[in-house]
């Protein structure tokens, strides 16, 4: 990763998962979509991608950045959402 830090609000992010069937997640910042076999959330750390099956957001808060959800969960991926400046003779021409 580069010498560029994520800004954060100071909240803590953690994930806790009880028998692959029930994920509690805090320093959640929103969820940008969900279906019964994918939730996708923006996260202190980044952007966190659950896939399963029978996926159920029982609660979230978006003042207090806790989330729990229910279902078979298979995979937990995180991903860097970066955002590019300008394309690619942009970055030629600096």
């Amino acid at each position: 990763m580069s010498g560029e830090e994520r800004p954060t609000s100071g909240k803590k992010h953690n994930l806790i998962m009880e028998d692959r069937k029930i994920l509690n997640v805090t320093g959640v910042v929103d969820v940008s979509g969900f279906d019964e076999e994918k939730v996708l959330l923006n996260t202190e750390k980044g952007e966190l991608t659950v896939g399963g099956y029978s996926l159920h957001i029982n609660k979230f808060s978006q003042e207090t950045g806790e989330l729990e959800l229910d279902g078979e969960i298979c995979s937990l991926v995180y991903s860097e959402t970066r955002q590019t400046e300008g394309g690619f003779f942009s970055k030629l021409f600096r």
